[in-house]
């Protein structure tokens, strides 16, 4: 048997770069007049209505009407649920705290939700939380695509089967790709960012290429001719959409995919520079200089003394860009 790599994509680079991990972690079941508050999360928040219907409600925001087989995702903020807006609230931290998996709220089980989390790097998950709109709701005829894997995730949850804690996981994560698929799909034609760009027929072909391979030596005009536009004209629209220049965007993802080698591996810093298209390591250092402001060496001492909390990591790239 043959085993031929797929073709590598923006999305699929970033996520795997922000080790983001999906986690299925409550099923919340309410009847009567009920209403809970959820804390803002501290990752990602993914959920799924699976029975009945509620109100979505977010400080700020008119309420949403949600029923079954709506999806929703919280990048930050809290959030609260309800049978009705204006319901009396209990914190979901009582609701769970005899369970940490299954609540209960209110008399009867006319109501049921799925929810989990989407962990990301504590550096790099801004790549994407920061992307995401506080809330984002794909409704059920929207989520029709992948309606299946709701399914199987309601009967894995629920089938004490050996290995569904897992299944789950994974069946959540493609879930979730899927709304993010929805939500491309559902944005302006002029959102500004790297999401927006993988909507852009010009630039997404741009995306994936630099993505699939970071670490060639890439030309504005080579870049121009995957986008079928000349090189002025894809360099203006690349920075409208995307908001950097073109090889910009590269070197900070550059980085990006160094600073994450530098905290969680060993290899030298010239082998990091060297797979990311760099001839010496004194260019690497330079780069690497430029965006986080100290050399890599440092940078990686620091990790280790300090973790990824210290400052110059936390804030050395803009959190709008990748």
């Amino acid at each position: 048997m043959i085993v031929q790599n797929s073709p590598s994509d923006a999305l699929s680079a970033v996520l795997n770069t922000i080790n983001a991990v999906a986690l299925c972690s409550i099923s919340l079941q309410a009847g009567g007049r009920w209403g809970i508050r959820f804390p803002a999360p501290a990752n990602i928040k993914f959920n799924v209505v699976r029975r009945g219907g509620c109100w979505l409600l977010t400080e700020g925001d008119e309420p949403v009407r949600l029923e079954a087989g709506d999806c929703f995702v919280v990048a930050n903020g809290r959030f609260d649920l309800a049978s009705s807006p204006g319901e009396k609230l209990t914190s979901a931290y009582d609701v769970f705290s005899t369970s940490t998996l299954a609540g209960q709220l209110g008399e009867g089980r006319d109501f049921a939700i799925l929810g989990g989390s989407v962990r990301l790097d504590t550096v790099d998950g801004v790549v994407l939380s920061d992307a995401l709109p506080q809330i984002l709701v794909i409704k059920g005829g929207s989520a029709a695509p992948f309606a299946w894997l709701l399914d199987q995730l309601d009967r894995e949850w629920d089938s004490g089967a050996p290995g569904a804690q897992l299944v789950c996981n994974d069946l959540l994560r493609m879930a979730f790709i899927h709304v993010i698929r929805a939500h491309l799909a559902q944005r302006d034609a002029a959102s500004s960012g790297w999401l927006g760009g993988l909507t852009d027929r010009h630039i997404a072909p741009v995306l994936h290429a630099m993505h699939a391979a970071p670490g060639r030596d890439w030309t504005l005009t080579e870049l121009s001719s995957l986008a079928g536009q000349s090189r002025s004209s894809f360099a203006a629209r690349f920075k409208q959409r995307v908001g950097l220049a073109p090889l910009d965007y590269l070197m900070r993802w550059r980085m990006r995919l160094a600073a994450g080698r530098l905290r969680r591996g060993g290899d030298p810093v010239g082998s990091i520079g060297a797979a990311l298209g760099y001839r010496s390591e004194s260019a690497f250092g330079a780069s690497f200089r430029r965006v986080y402001g100290i050399s890599p060496a440092r940078y990686r001492a620091e990790c280790k003394l300090s973790g990824p909390a210290h400052p110059h990591i936390q804030d050395a790239v803009p959190q709008s860009a990748p």
